[in-house]
């Protein structure tokens, strides 16, 4: 037969089947005995006791049916003795009272293991079929009601040890060891004896001492040093739970203390004066606001409290910055003073916010917000990026190089006007790239790379143009010298042939070049278009620099890098000593904005004066004489004379940028309603409005009256119709 087909049995303990003639007072001698035995193991007398004898009385009496005397009686001994140990308790004095208590709640567990072990078979089969209370059950549930519930040990015992909490909070030490023994036998008798005995009135009475606490602190510190003395607190209760509390009392006593102390002062802290959050940020106290943070996101509504005040002060901080006018004459130093404000609050949120992304979104939204309220800052991020690629970044790293591209990049996104930017962005490339005076081909390339990551091909495919310009008019350069060997080694004219769709347009202004000049432009351009069919060359003069050798009153020599303009004041002073304004405005035809710069830079500017005129001022007037400076001297045999930079557009000009910003965005509207309108088919004003917004906003802010405008050429040129009955409603004609 396999052990798998064997049945198994289950074993229990069966009465004897046969009747036993009993002695009829057996039972009350066997609980005498029983009895005794209890009185022995209360009064610390149970080594002379024979456990086995005793288990097999109580054994013999459930086996025959004595049960419920021996529970009875049970009760009964235990609850004499526990009246007798509650007398002892209530007489001990002082700090002895818990002493007591512990000593005696000890006693008794070890008391009940012994009459447990002795009991197991009553334990194991008369209490289960006759539900009443085990008897460990029953010893801790006797000792609750005749001890922790006695009328004279109830109250001292909360008493006592809220006392002791008291103390404790107020700097004394205490015996933790006791404190945590007298909570332990609470939890013991049970989750609702700690809650009801010990827990509520402590989390009330520490509601008041904290509510007290908080109002006398909130009236003599600074917020830096109360949220200390809060972090402090809410440590210290902490700490208190893991020494001698019931671990899920932690967050009902934290709850207590962030509520009284912060939850309650919220706005007050925030917003106290010379020493809130707002004074925080002003002093980049790291320390402080990371406790701040750390403190408020324990309470509901408390790190939106947070954010708002700091977004309003970035807000106003950001909307002074770029509107007032002293510190917007400086483009370099406008945008520097925004990377500056970027950095200090990246920084705050990073080592002070937990890098906490609802942070970071309100500092991104306040930047747009305030960015865009000056009209000038695409052009101003442009004229920046121009002076860190012209000089800013020599010898500069490559990864801080990249570091500072990354900043210009973050500030570009957050434009409305992103197309704006590209116009002047293109103007500056250009200039750069035509002087030379780019520090670094692989920083533009760089920064064209990010553009195009951001904005798309489209926009970069020019940009790429220009670098390619520069490579072909080095070949051509080296071609129209092989053809006209007369020319020598010494290259007098360099000339850039510029595509016309991939550079900015510039207006088509010409000066008239010297005679020497004019002739080898014009061998150069008889050259050009005899090998190249169908193109036109029209010279931008503005653009152009020029080294002369010149020689001075004394006889000193010097060679001069000027722009083409200037070249061509100085060279008529090769056939006069003395010219006025309007003389040199006829002779050069240069226009007046330009032609004042230019006689600026050679007469006004210290040290590069190679002119001088009368009278002498900082700025050029139309009576103005000029003549040689034959006192010019410098210590250096190339001298390079500037321009005066106009770095910021001058009114005319600007309006002309804007005039043809507005022009291209035409063409990319329409193109956005055509594109909308061929899926939809149908669809109504006010959708189209938001819909051509919505594609448009990666490159600018659609106007909306712009936009009613491109509908209604549309539907000129039929590419779309007004529904006969809706007016508002458009229909897409294909």
């Amino acid at each position: 037969m396999s052990n798998n087909n064997q049945k198994k049995r289950n074993f229990q303990i069966e009465a004897f089947r046969h009747r036993v003639v009993v002695d009829p007072k057996y039972a009350e001698k066997t609980w005498k005995i029983l009895e005794h035995a209890i009185h022995e193991i209360y009064n610390h007398n149970a080594s002379g006791l024979s456990f086995e004898e005793l288990y097999r009385n109580a054994y013999n009496m459930v086996l025959y049916k004595f049960g419920e005397k021996l529970y009875l009686g049970l009760m009964e001994t235990m609850t004499r003795h526990l009246v007798e140990i509650s007398k002892s308790i209530e007489a001990a004095q002082g700090g002895l009272f818990l002493e007591e208590l512990n000593r005696k709640w000890n006693d008794h567990n070890k008391a009940l293991q012994m009459i447990r072990d002795i009991l197991m078979y009553m334990d194991r089969t008369y209490i289960p079929s006759t539900h009443k209370t085990p008897v460990h059950e029953l010893g801790l549930n006797l000792w609750r009601d005749n001890i922790i519930h006695s009328e004279k040990i109830q109250t001292r015992l909360l008493n006592t040890l809220l006392e002791l909490v008291y103390r404790e909070r107020t700097g004394e030490v205490i015996n933790r060891g006791l404190m945590r023994n007298i909570i332990k036998m609470l939890m013991d008798l049970g989750s609702s004896v700690y809650e009801e005995d010990f827990e509520k009135p402590f989390l009330a009475i520490s509601a008041e001492f904290y509510k007290g606490e908080a109002q006398k602190f909130i009236e003599c510190c600074d917020c830096g040093e109360y949220l200390k003395k809060a972090e402090r607190r809410l440590n210290e209760e902490m700490e208190r739970v893991t020494h001698y509390l019931d671990a899920k009392s932690e967050t009902k006593i934290t709850n207590v203390v962030e509520k009284e102390m912060i939850a309650n002062h919220m706005q007050r802290l925030v917003n106290m004066e010379n020493s809130g959050l707002v004074n925080m940020l002003l002093d980049d106290r790291y320390e402080d606001l990371g406790r701040m943070y750390n403190l408020f996101r324990r309470v509901s509504n408390g790190l939106s409290s947070i954010r708002e005040v700091m977004t309003s002060h970035l807000r106003e901080t950001g909307k002074q910055l770029v509107i007032d006018p002293e510190k917007l004459k400086d483009p370099v130093d406008f945008v520097q003073r925004l990377l500056d404000e970027k950095d200090k609050y990246d920084n705050i949120i990073s080592s002070a916010f937990n890098n906490d992304k609802t942070f970071q979104n309100a500092l991104n939204s306040s930047f747009e917000y305030f960015i865009n309220l000056n009209p000038r800052s695409p052009e101003f991020i442009s004229l920046f990026v121009d002076d860190k690629l012209r000089k800013g970044l020599k010898g500069v790293s490559e990864e801080d190089i990249e570091s500072i591209l990354d900043k210009v990049m973050m500030l570009f996104r957050y434009l409305q006007e992103k197309d704006v930017f590209e116009k002047y962005y293109k103007q500056h490339l250009a200039k750069r790239l035509l002087s030379g005076k780019t520090v670094s081909d692989d920083a533009e390339r760089s920064l064209i790379v990010k553009l195009k990551t951001e904005c798309g091909y489209q926009f970069t495919s020019k940009l790429e143009g220009m670098f390619t310009d520069m490579k072909t008019s080095q070949d051509t350069m080296q071609d129209f010298y092989a053809h006209h060997p007369e020319l020598g080694d010494t290259r007098t004219l360099v000339v850039q042939v510029l595509t016309t769709g991939s550079w900015p347009t510039q207006p088509g202004v010409t000066c008239n070049l010297p005679a020497e000049m004019s002739a080898l432009c014009e061998k150069f351009r008889s050259h050009y278009l005899g090998t190249h069919t169908g193109r036109r060359l029209s010279w931008q003069t503005n653009m152009g620099t020029a080294d002369i050798k010149t020689v001075f009153g004394k006889g000193q020599k010097h060679e001069l890098n000027v722009s083409t303009y200037q070249m061509c004041v100085l060279m008529l002073f090769n056939n006069a000593d003395r010219l006025t304004y309007k003389e040199i405005e006829q002779a050069t035809g240069i226009p007046a904005p330009d032609l004042k710069r230019c006689l600026q830079s050679l007469a006004c500017v210290k040290g590069k004066n190679v002119l001088r005129k009368e009278p002498m001022s900082k700025d050029i007037g139309e009576d103005d004489a000029f003549f040689v400076n034959d006192k010019f001297s410098s210590k250096f045999y190339k001298v390079k004379i500037g321009t005066v930079v106009a770095q910021k557009e001058s009114e005319p000009e600007k309006q002309e940028t804007r005039q043809r910003v507005e022009e291209d965005r035409k063409p990319q509207i329409e193109a956005a309603i055509v594109r909308i309108m061929k899926s939809r088919r149908v669809l109504d004003h006010n959708n189209i409005i938001t819909e051509v917004t919505k594609q448009l906003q990666s490159r600018f802010l659609a106007n909306p009256t712009e936009i009613k405008k491109r509908i209604e050429s549309l539907i000129e040129r039929d590419f779309l119709e007004r529904d006969n009955v809706d007016r508002k409603l458009y229909r897409y004609l294909a």
